[in-house]
């Protein structure tokens, strides 16, 4: 007992006289930005994350003078 395309028309046709077009394109409008801004966002977030995992990785190659490594740590 699922819902047949008929009931989806006629809900459709009561949300387009309730709401007008007009506002129905403007609500689809404003939630497709809404969305694209999510995407964009978490995009940067995940470029961001991967940029500061390479950072780090480069900065752990790096050795400060008198700082003992892990291989000085095994020699001893």
């Amino acid at each position: 007992m699922g819902i047949s395309i008929w009931q989806l028309v006629i809900v459709l046709g009561i949300v387009i006289l309730l709401f007008g077009t007009k506002k129905l394109r403007n609500v689809g409008g404003d939630l497709g930005s809404a969305i694209n801004s999510f995407k964009k966002a978490v995009k940067d977030g995940k470029q961001d994350a991967d940029q500061n995992l390479e950072n780090k990785a480069a900065d752990a190659d790096k050795v400060i003078e008198g700082e003992v490594t892990s291989k000085e740590k095994d020699q001893a």
